[in-house]
């Protein structure tokens, strides 16, 4: 890693061939469209998003995302993350008594 780097590996997609296998690579402009893939330890696709060109991402949106896979996977399927969830704040727990209620539990956050 070149120092003050990112430290993972970036790869680019020269021919659209991970593209392709995506759905994501456009043949007319020869460029893949803006695809973001959130992939479990298991090879399972969790969320995706896909922007077309002049419309960017929101990094810590995906930062966030990621850190609320890895706490309901972490619980075994015991917690749900509400939407705008932070690591470290409240979690809900699913089943019978959340239903119809989840407004309620998350207006208390």
């Amino acid at each position: 890693m070149v120092p003050g780097g990112i430290p993972y590996p970036m790869l680019s997609d020269a021919g659209g061939k991970v593209g392709t296998l995506y759905e994501v690579y456009n043949p007319d402009t020869g460029m893949n469209n803006r695809g973001q893939f959130i992939i479990d330890p298991d090879g399972i696709i969790q969320a995706l998003e896909v922007l077309n060109a002049p419309v960017g991402r929101n990094v810590e949106e995906l930062i966030r995302q990621i850190e609320a896979f890895q706490c309901v996977r972490d619980s075994e399927g015991t917690e749900a993350i509400p939407a705008g969830w932070q690591k470290g704040k409240e979690t809900l727990k699913p089943g019978p008594d959340l239903v119809c209620k989840v407004c309620t539990v998350w207006e208390s956050d």
